[in-house]
């Protein structure tokens, strides 16, 4: 097997092609759930590093085991209070950053 027509591509290359460039709605949709899915994760394993269970979180935050399952799993778009509640209750300290965009604002 040979590798001279093989090709290197950077992961953003990969995603401009498959999933299509930045600004395209196919995109945003693309990296809001990529987000989403990271904050699960982020969540369940904080929570997971306090040595709870889903239903200890939910009693925490005042939600049922099967909310903190949905979160952590990104099977529903939870509400940012909750998610900032269920940050709260884990003791985590949650940064945000903000990125203006060369765009130009309309108003009608």
């Amino acid at each position: 097997m040979s590798n001279k027509n093989m090709t290197t591509k950077s992961l953003d290359e990969i995603t401009e092609k498959y999933v299509g460039r930045v600004g395209t709605p196919e995109r945003d949709a693309f990296e809001n759930e990529l987000r989403l899915d990271l904050i699960g994760h982020a969540i369940k394993e904080a929570r997971k590093e306090r040595n709870l269970t889903q239903a200890q979180l939910g009693e925490l935050v005042g939600v049922q085991k099967a909310q903190i399952s949905k979160i952590e799993n990104h099977i529903t778009d939870a509400r940012f209070d909750t998610i900032m509640r269920v940050f709260k209750a884990l003791n985590a300290k949650v940064n945000f950053n903000v990125t203006l965009l060369n765009q130009e604002l309309k108003l009608s």
